[in-house]
C-alpha cells in the first residue's frame, strides 16, 4: 500500500509538470487538441497539485526510506529526484518566456542611422502622422515589443509559427497592460496579461482563458511590406533595431523572411493551400478570404469581389510588399508596365492606391487590412474562409 501511495503521489506530480506545458508548447499532438481550458486549470493550479501531491506520497516515502532495504531507499530517493528535475526543467527551462524575451534595449533609429536592410520584411504602423517599422526577423524571436508610435502605446506582435503579425492597443479597460508569452494555441503565440492573467491569442487578440475570455484587444491598423518600400511610402519612418543581446538568436531566423527557414515549425511549403503555403487573407463584410501567394506572385494583381464588396488585390514590383484596397464596381485594374491602370479610364494608380493621373486624378481608394500567413493558420481562426481561384 505504501508503495502505491507513493507511485500514485509521484505520477500525478509528474504528469502535472509535463502536461502544463505539453498542452501550451509545439510538442507532437499537443497543438491539435482543443485543449487550452484544461491547460489553463493545470498552470493556476500547478500550486495546490504539487501540494497534494507531495502530501500523498511523503508518508509512505518516509516509510519506505526509513524501513527500506538500500535499493528501496536509493529508489525512493531518485523518484523523488526525478520529479525535482521534471519540475525545473519544465518550470525554469520550457516555458515559453524562458527562451523568448523582451528586447533589453529598444532602439528606433531614422533612416540614415538604421543598420537594418532595405530587403527585409517589416510590421509598419502609422499613427496620428508618425511612422514606425519592426523588422519581422527581430519580432519574430522577440514575438512582442511594447512602444509608443504617434503618442499612442502599441503592441506590435509576431507569431514565426503561424507566419502572422498583429499590432494591438496594450490597454484593456483604459489601464495600460503588460503581457508576458505564454505558449501557444493551435501553433498561434499566447500571451498573459499582468493583472487578471487571462491569455489572449496573437492572431486576433482574443482572450481564450481567464476572467477576460471572450474580450478582444483593439487591432491597430499595420502592413507589411519590405522595409525599401516602407521608406518609400513613408520617407520619416524610425525602424526598431537590433538589440545586441539575442544577436545568436536573430541568427536562427535568418532568411525566414524569403521561407527559406529549415525548421518543421517555420519552414515553407513550396505548392499552394499546403499547411505551410502562404496566403494573403482579408475580411470583407464579414467574409473571409484567402489568396494563394504563389498565384499572386505570378499575376501579380487580383479584381475580386467579395461577400458583395469589389476588392483589388496588388503585388509591388519587388515581389514581397502587396496591398489590398476596396474598389469601386464600376473600375476593374490592370497592371501595364508595373503601374496600376484602371481598364475604364485609363487613368494611373500609384502604390499608396492613389490615382496620381488622368480623370480620376485625386481619388483614394480605401486599405483594407491584410495579411499575409501560413495556409493552416488562416483557415484554422476563420474556419469559414473561401479560397480565391481564378476559375470562379
Amino acid at each position: 500500500m505504501k508503495k502505491i501511495l507513493f507511485a500514485a503521489g509521484l505520477i500525478v506530480l509528474i504528469a502535472a509538470e509535463v502536461a502544463r506545458v505539453y498542452f501550451i508548447m509545439p510538442f507532437p499532438g499537443s497543438q491539435q487538441q482543443d485543449s487550452i481550458s484544461l491547460a489553463y486549470v493545470l498552470h493556476n493550479a500547478i500550486t495546490y497539485i504539487r501540494i497534494a501531491g507531495i502530501l500523498v506520497m511523503a508518508y509512505p516515502a518516509f516509510q519506505l526510506y526509513k524501513s527500506g532495504k538500500f535499493l528501496t531507499r536509493a529508489s525512493v530517493l531518485a523518484a523523488i529526484l526525478l520529479w525535482v528535475i521534471i519540475a525545473c526543467l519544465f518550470t525554469f527551462s520550457m516555458q515559453a518566456d524562458k527562451m523568448f524575451y523582451e528586447p533589453r534595449k529598444k532602439v528606433m533609429a531614422s533612416v540614415t542611422e538604421s543598420n537594418v536592410l532595405p530587403q527585409q520584411l517589416v510590421i509598419g504602423v502609422t499613427l496620428n502622422n508618425e511612422s514606425a517599422a519592426y523588422p519581422i526577423e527581430l519580432i519574430g524571436y522577440h514575438h512582442q515589443v511594447r512602444d509608443s508610435v504617434g503618442g499612442v502605446p502599441v503592441m506590435v506582435t509576431y507569431c514565426t509559427v503561424c507566419r502572422t503579425g498583429r499590432v494591438f492597443s496594450p490597454l484593456i479597460d483604459g489601464q495600460l497592460e503588460t503581457f508576458r508569452l505564454v505558449g501557444m494555441d493551435h501553433f498561434n503565440a499566447m500571451f498573459e496579461d499582468s493583472r487578471t492573467r487571462s491569455w489572449w491569442r496573437q492572431v486576433n487578440g482574443e482572450a481564450v482563458a481567464g476572467a477576460l475570455k471572450g474580450s478582444r484587444l483593439i487591432e491597430i491598423p499595420s502592413e507589411q511590406m519590405t522595409l525599401a518600400a516602407w521608406i518609400a511610402h513613408h520617407p520619416n519612418t524610425t525602424i526598431l533595431q537590433p538589440d545586441a543581446s539575442f544577436d545568436d538568436s536573430y541568427k536562427k531566423l535568418t532568411n525566414y523572411d524569403e521561407g527559406k527557414s529549415k525548421s518543421k515549425l517555420t519552414g515553407t511549403d513550396s505548392v499552394s493551400w499546403r499547411d505551410k503555403s502562404w496566403v494573403v487573407g482579408i475580411k470583407l463584410s464579414g467574409q473571409a478570404r484567402a489568396y494563394d501567394w504563389i498565384e499572386l506572385k505570378r499575376i501579380k494583381l487580383i479584381n475580386d469581389k467579395v461577400n458583395g464588396v469589389a476588392a483589388l488585390v496588388a503585388l509591388e514590383p519587388d515581389s514581397a510588399t502587396f496591398h489590398v484596397w476596396m474598389r469601386p464596381d464600376s473600375l476593374r485594374f490592370e497592371l501595364k508596365n508595373g503601374v496600376i491602370t484602371d481598364v475604364e479610364t485609363s487613368s494611373l494608380w500609384n502604390w499608396d492606391g492613389q490615382c496620381v493621373e488622368g480623370v480620376l486624378k485625386g481619388k483614394q481608394l480605401q486599405p483594407v487590412q491584410a495579411y499575409q500567413e501560413f495556409w493552416h493558420s488562416w483557415r484554422t481562426f476563420n474556419p469559414s474562409t473561401t479560397r480565391y481561384s481564378l476559375n470562379q
